[in-house]
C-alpha cells in the first residue's frame, strides 16, 4: 500500500488522478513507448528528475536480464562482465529542455513558444506520453507541446497547481495539486512524480 496518501494528505483528492496516470505510464512502457517531459524553471528541473528515476534504477538495482546480458554478448563478444555487471534496465524518458542546440535554435530562429512542441513533433510517436509540468497550468511552451503531442496520438499527463489552467483542459490526466502559490506546488509535485516513477519500477522490476 503506498504511503503517499498517509505522509501527505493534501493529495487525496487527487488520488484517482495520480493512479490514472500510472496507468497510462504503465500501458505506454508496455507498449514500447517512452516518455516524454516538459516545464519551465523548477519544473524544468523536475523534468530531468522524472527522467533520471525512470532511467537507472530509483528504488531498485534493476540488473539487467539474463537474456539480454546473452543477446548483448553475442553482438559484442569482447564486452566485458564488468560493464554488464553494472549497467541496469532503464525506462525511456526524455526530458525536452535537455536538447539545448535544437532549444536555443528553435527558440531564436522560429518561435519561443514551440520549442517543445517542435521536440515533441520530431521525437513523439503516437503511444507514447506527455508530463507537461506547470505549477499554473498555463505555461504557453507547455500547452503548444500538450496539443502537438495529441495530434500525433500521444496521451498527455498534466502535473499542475489548484485549477489546472489551460493543460487541464487538454490532457488526458490533470493531476492538480491543492496549491496555489508557486513553492507550495512544486512541494506537492516532487511527492507526486516519485510516486509515479517508483510505482512504475515496481510494476515492471520485481526485486
Amino acid at each position: 500500500m503506498s504511503e503517499l496518501y498517509t505522509r501527505y494528505p493534501s493529495l487525496n483528492p487527487c488520488k484517482e488522478d495520480i493512479e490514472n496516470a500510472i496507468k497510462t505510464i504503465i500501458a505506454c512502457y508496455e507498449n514500447g513507448g517512452k516518455l516524454l517531459l516538459c516545464g519551465n524553471g523548477g519544473s524544468a528541473a523536475d523534468s530531468l528528475h522524472i527522467a533520471g528515476e525512470l532511467m537507472k534504477g530509483f528504488l531498485k538495482k534493476r540488473p539487467m536480464s539474463e537474456e539480454k546480458r546473452a543477446e548483448m554478448k553475442k553482438n559484442a563478444p569482447e564486452i566485458p562482465d564488468e560493464i554488464l555487471d553494472k549497467l541496469q534496465e532503464g525506462l525511456p524518458a526524455i526530458a525536452l529542455m535537455d536538447s539545448a542546440a535544437l532549444f536555443t535554435a528553435f527558440l531564436n530562429d522560429v518561435d519561443p513558444d514551440l520549442v517543445y512542441a517542435q521536440g515533441v513533433n520530431a521525437m513523439g510517436r503516437e503511444g507514447d506520453v506527455l508530463i507537461a509540468i506547470s505549477t499554473s497550468g498555463n505555461a504557453k511552451n507547455c500547452h503548444a507541446a500538450a496539443l502537438t503531442a495529441k495530434a500525433i496520438g500521444m496521451k498527455v499527463i498534466s502535473l499542475t497547481g489548484e485549477g489546472g489552467g489551460k493543460l487541464a483542459g487538454t490532457a488526458d490526466v490533470a493531476i492538480c495539486v491543492p496549491e496555489k502559490e508557486t513553492f507550495k506546488v512544486q512541494e506537492l509535485h516532487l511527492p507526486v512524480y516519485h510516486e509515479l516513477c517508483a510505482r512504475t519500477e515496481e510494476y515492471f522490476y520485481e526485486k
